[in-house]
């Protein structure tokens, strides 16, 4: 048999897109296959047409990006500083890092936020609990131990944020939350039985889910992340294990091995939650000891600061009674409000 006979072998998948280069990965969306330099440019035009379809950014307008450190912020900081860049959106983006003080953790992730700074040249602005608040993570996992630590980060952190915000003087916050962070608070505000939060949740991460999810692609921004060889950290934090939220995660990613669709499926049936009329909503208002924005007469992280201060840690957590306005106990109502994990036990940061 001659040479020009034998059956030749087939050579690797070139890219469908540019038919060129030898493909990378297949796009969970169209199941087509492409390379990575394909990828990019697929992945950073889908976010600017997002931007631009639903007016996200309007030229002159500050926005803080919240930096952790971690694979979706440092995309989310990347990402973002290019196309300014390169479609001339006119926006001043800054870097907004909450310095939760967990030693071995946060400092660390700390550096590799530092280093962003440089490479992507956005200013960086870091508040940390103990200027805040007068505590670290630290200090009060050693007060309450490791069982409700995640619900004095997040309430913190979500604040810490907002008061970041406030000194930067930006107009908007840009969060990295993905696809399954969204389907997490979804989730656990159903088993919480707080179905109240729908309406005020969905509202505040609207900016970073049509950011986030333009593509409908739940593990591009790793995928980008990785290809891309950006500087992140991807350490969990140590105080992480126990949250309630990991329960959630591990759920939701069973689903999703049956499922590949669960994951949007939980984040369209949250906003398409509607609250009875007759339900009665609580009124926002502002905290009377610190002026932030609360249902109450003090808000979420100053009884909880209270209780911190006074020796009573657990005060404020789950269903035990708040505080009224004189510092006291308040017996005829209880002053519950959901409890936010934070971003490391993988939960929003609004």
């Amino acid at each position: 048999m001659e040479a020009d006979s034998k059956p030749k072998k087939s050579g690797a998948r070139l890219c469908c897109v540019c038919n060129q280069n030898r493909a990378a990965l297949k796009r969970p969306k169209t199941l087509e296959q492409i390379c990575r330099e394909c990828f990019f440019a697929v992945f950073e035009e889908e976010i600017h047409q997002v931007i631009l379809e639903n007016q996200l950014f309007k030229p002159g307008e500050r926005i803080a990006i919240g930096a952790s450190g971690g694979k979706d912020s440092t995309v989310l900081a990347y990402v973002l500083s290019e196309l300014n860049r390169r479609h001339n959106y006119g926006l001043d983006l800054f870097l907004l890092s909450v310095d939760e003080g967990i030693t071995g953790y946060r400092d660390d992730s700390l550096e590799t936020v530092k280093r962003n700074e440089l490479q992507y040249g956005l200013p960086l602005k870091i508040v940390s609990y103990k200027d805040l608040y007068g505590w670290t993570m630290d200090e009060i996992v050693k007060m309450i131990g490791l069982k409700n630590n995640c619900t004095f980060c997040g309430v913190f952190r979500r604040q810490a944020l907002d008061r970041g915000a406030a000194l930067l003087k930006v107009d908007k916050v840009a969060t990295g939350h993905n696809a399954d962070d969204i389907a997490e608070t979804v989730l656990l505000n159903i088993l919480r039985g707080d179905i109240a939060s729908f309406n005020s949740e969905f509202i505040n991460i609207r900016f970073s889910l049509w950011l986030m999810l333009g593509c409908q692609n739940l593990n591009k921004f790793s995928t980008y992340a990785y290809f891309k060889k950006l500087d992140y950290f991807s350490t969990e934090c140590i105080y992480s294990p126990n949250a309630y939220r990991g329960f959630a995660r591990e759920f939701i990613k069973d689903l999703e091995r049956i499922r590949p669709r669960a994951i949007l499926d939980i984040i369209k049936s949250g906003e398409d939650f509607r609250i009875s009329t007759t339900t009665k909503m609580p009124e926002q208002g502002t905290c009377e000891r610190c002026g932030y924005i609360s249902s109450q007469k003090w808000c979420k992280a100053c009884v909880l600061l209270e209780g911190l201060n006074r020796g009573l840690p657990k005060l404020g957590i789950g269903r035990n009674q708040g505080l009224n306005s004189d510092g006291k106990k308040d017996r005829k109502r209880d002053s519950r409000t959901p409890s936010i994990e934070s971003k490391q036990c993988g939960s929003l940061e609004f």
